[in-house]
């Protein structure tokens, strides 16, 4: 009874809300709110070729192109979305420029030239004309805001947080409490294992709770023997405030491969360097002058934090 009454008391109203489902999306209306999930299995041919045509590169091995991520404030006609189309055009086409953050992998020049070089024995590469791109489908990508028709979802802007306003934060300690989960869901965008050299991919989260929803999408690369990079957004909402009002978070950072093994637990388990929530905790726990200035190397744009608002206002008639 000393462990039940307390935890009886602390219990959070589970506010009137209304799940639905069809074969490939989940939605949950709650308050003002519309939020729906759609997982797929992978794009086939045609989708493929038709979402490469569009943005003149190649996809990522398994690109998830009918998945999304959906939400809509019915008050204020607020939406926002995720998906890979969209992701995916935030990465850099055409030759990398300062600030892209390029990641060249180690060995690169030293395979070409055995397989270029007129004394080897190794016959000569068939070459063709190929466009250039961030071949490690680097994205900053946050969301957007879906159009209908020739007219934004809304008027309502990002501005930056205001630091001395405890309501443009996002409040840990409400989100690590036991509250039920009305709502979860994980929705792969795509992922690719970079021709054996490490790992890319992206993966929004979204769970929805009595009081609040939270979103996290992560971006994060391997290169072998190079580096790690993670961009993350973070979206969240209290349903109790008023005017509603929406924190975004957007977090890069990167660090030399050696410098994150070094933090491995057990030199000789590896197994960590493929978990996407340590290299997370590794990187954002070390010294933002080594993650977010000097990072990799590579001058990447996406070093940063930054904590920005939207305030819902209700929509004109």
């Amino acid at each position: 009874m000393y462990y039940l009454q307390p935890v009886m008391a602390a219990a959070v109203a589970v506010p009137q809300h209304k799940l639905s489902e069809t074969p490939n999306s989940r939605a949950i209306e709650i308050h003002d709110w519309i939020i729906t999930a759609s997982t797929n299995s992978i794009s086939n041919a045609a989708e493929c070729d038709a979402l490469q045509n569009h943005l003149g590169f190649s996809l990522p091995e398994m690109t998830f192109g009918n998945n999304y991520l959906t939400l809509e404030h019915r008050t204020s006609a607020w939406k926002m979305a995720f998906d890979a189309r969209s992701a995916l055009m935030g990465v850099r086409r055409g030759e990398l420029q300062d600030g892209d953050g390029g990641v060249k992998v180690g060995y690169a020049d030293a395979w070409l030239k055995s397989r270029t070089d007129p004394g080897t024995n190794l016959p000569l590469p068939t070459t063709v004309a190929a466009k250039p791109y961030d071949w490690t489908y680097t994205t900053v990508y946050s969301g957007h805001h879906p159009s209908t028709g020739s007219e934004p979802s809304s008027s309502a802007s990002w501005e930056d947080a205001d630091p001395e306003n405890s309501t443009h934060d996002i409040p840990l300690a409400e989100l690590t409490r036991p509250d039920p989960i009305l709502f979860y869901a994980e929705i792969p965008l795509y992922e690719d294992e970079l021709h054996d050299n490490g790992s890319s991919n992206l993966l929004v989260r979204i769970r929805v709770m009595p009081t609040c929803f939270f979103i996290l999408a992560r971006f994060i690369l391997r290169v072998d023997n190079v580096l790690f990079r993670i961009h993350d957004t973070r979206i969240y909402h209290s349903f109790s405030s008023n005017p509603p009002l929406v924190v975004r978070q957007v977090s890069g950072w990167e660090a030399p491969y050696d410098r994150v093994k070094r933090q491995l637990p057990r030199r000789n388990d590896l197994t960590p360097l493929t978990d996407a929530n340590w290299i997370a905790k590794v990187l954002s726990e070390m010294p933002i002058e080594a993650t977010q200035k000097a990072g990799a190397g590579t001058r990447w744009r996406g070093l940063r934090t930054k904590l920005e608002v939207v305030v819902l206002n209700k929509s004109d008639p």
